[in-house]
């Protein structure tokens, strides 16, 4: 059956969303009584369950996998059944592309490519301090720097990108997301860069900018402790205190209420 509605971007065209319609069709037929199914967006790569509903507004803002066009998972008979784990295989696709990393990079570093002008003259100054300058190297080298020899498929910063990303979809703790690591690392080549645990990972992306910052908040959301509230122990408003108490009435340098604020600038 031909699909081509599945390879084209504009979500919004008319044959995108009469293919839709056509997949619930097709899953409700094939489902009877189902109320959750496994969505094929590229978000959800078949592996999470969904309201039938739900998959529909998945499949328009998050677009559906580019080779699921045998729906198999959903009810639909393979010709040669023989050929179904190389069918489940290929549905799974890359959440990092290595060309969107160097984008990224770009847009963290852009005075980083401005060396040499379009017209070939001498090299111009770039205004990046050493600092910079070496996160922006490092950067350029993991996004270069294979998983392991002759691994075609990671580098060390897509590789990274992917764990990450799978820590905060299904809400990995730190602690668990380093007992996979490790066990992924002891899978791989011994002379793999795989980080070997969640901290040397985050060292790695630290330089896109990309991280938060923490706030002290007050118990009752009056008010930040931030700039000129920065050093008060008690909140001005409600008087609730700014760090925790002990069991003995004496306060810890423990906040109540922490504010993780992430910067638009580096986003944008």
């Amino acid at each position: 059956m031909r699909r081509r509605w599945i390879k084209n971007p504009n979500r919004c065209a008319d044959e995108y969303l009469d293919g839709i319609e056509n997949f619930i069709e097709f899953t409700r037929r094939h489902n009877p009584g189902a109320t959750r199914i496994r969505c094929p967006c590229r978000r959800c790569n078949n592996t999470l369950w969904e309201t039938i509903e739900n998959v529909g507004f998945h499949l328009v803002r998050n677009e559906i996998i580019k080779t699921y066009s045998i729906w198999n998972l959903h009810g639909e008979q393979l010709d040669n059944p023989s050929s179904s784990n190389a069918t489940r295989v290929d549905n799974v696709e890359p959440i990092v592309d290595p060309n969107e990393v160097m984008d990224i990079i770009n847009d963290a570093f852009p005075f980083a490519s401005t060396n040499i002008n379009q017209e070939g003259e001498d090299d111009m100054p770039t205004p990046m301090d050493s600092v910079e300058f070496e996160q922006y190297e490092k950067l350029l080298k993991n996004v270069n720097k294979e998983l392991y020899p002759e691994c075609e498929s990671f580098s060390v910063l897509t590789a990274i990108g992917e764990l990450m990303h799978g820590k905060i979809k299904y809400h990995m703790s730190n602690l668990c997301f380093n007992y996979f690591l490790g066990v992924f690392k002891r899978m791989l080549p011994t002379d793999n860069c795989l980080p070997k645990d969640h901290k040397h990972a985050h060292k790695v992306l630290n330089g896109l900018e990309l991280g938060y910052e923490k706030i002290q908040a007050c118990k009752n959301n009056c008010m930040l402790f931030y700039k000129e509230y920065e050093t008060l122990d008690t909140c001005p408003i409600c008087n609730e205190s700014r760090f925790k108490m002990t069991s003995q009435n004496r306060m810890t340098m423990i906040p109540q209420k922490v504010m993780r604020y992430l910067p638009m600038k580096p986003r944008l």
